[in-house]
């Protein structure tokens, strides 16, 4: 199915320091997005990009800095033992445990975003996947799971192995009693899953509230994510974000 829009192309890197570049660059302003959207929530939450050349590692925020103040230069590079291999900061525990059996078990993915964001968390004590009753909420139609457990912070890889299969080759995953989970073949579209599942979340919550929410037909709804959920809609969808926020906050590309 054809995209809804003529949208225009991601930029190729074609060396290796230029796309890493790059990679961090997003990060770096997908955290600067977090903060002023106010997903961040004490020192939870991460978001990470595989490295380019050493697609078993991956950059991460320093556990223990704001979202609002991470710069490109701050992310550090952990290793599939959970090393800091690049940056003098620690790695979130958790971070590793989730992020590198996502990365190890979803080869096509770039990025992984997780957050404490208030509406994704209040969601996922329901324990059940998002409807389809808004035209935004559509691009994760059949395309989202559920983690149906709890047993505290995931502090062990086995734990992060059971998430990455459970979300198998889908672009999010809701953790019950926890939060919500984005992956992307770049960072700017797990960016984008996130804060649209989280303004998704928010409005089934308001509008269950209000009533009883007309749910989109199946067939339209698979329509409509082939229009609004594809990879090039994620990566492009979060191209005005990244524009507001250097024009905004230039220190972050340092």
């Amino acid at each position: 199915m054809p995209e809804l829009l003529n949208l225009q192309s991601p930029p190729a890197n074609h060396d290796v320091e230029g796309e890493r570049r790059h990679r961090k660059q997003q990060l770096a302003a997908a955290f600067r997005l977090f903060s002023k959207f106010g997903f961040d929530e004490g020192v939870a939450g991460h978001i990470t990009a595989r490295d380019p050349e050493r697609d078993d590692h991956f950059w991460v925020n320093p556990f223990g800095m704001h979202f609002g103040h991470v710069r490109a230069s701050d992310l550090i590079l952990v290793n599939d033992r959970g090393e800091v291999v690049e940056g003098d900061q620690p790695v979130n525990t958790a971070a590793f445990a989730i992020h590198s059996q996502v990365h190890a078990a979803r080869p096509d993915v770039v990025a992984a975003a997780h957050a404490h964001s208030i509406y994704g968390k209040s969601w996922s004590t329901l324990g059940r996947p998002l409807d389809p009753i808004t035209q935004d909420v559509c691009a994760f139609f059949e395309d989202h799971a559920v983690f149906d457990d709890y047993t505290g912070v995931v502090l062990d890889v086995e734990e992060g192995k059971r998430i990455a299969h459970t979300l198998a080759d889908k672009k999010a995953i809701i953790l019950r009693n926890h939060g919500l989970l984005t992956v992307g073949h770049s960072v700017e579209e797990a960016a984008w899953w996130f804060i649209t599942m989280e303004r998704s979340c928010q409005a089934q919550l308001l509008a269950s509230a209000a009533g009883s929410p007309v749910l989109i037909e199946p067939d339209m709804a698979r329509l409509t994510r082939s229009q609004v959920g594809s990879h090039l809609a994620g990566w492009f969808s979060f191209q005005p974000l990244f524009a507001r926020i250097v024009r905004e906050q230039p220190d972050l590309l340092d």
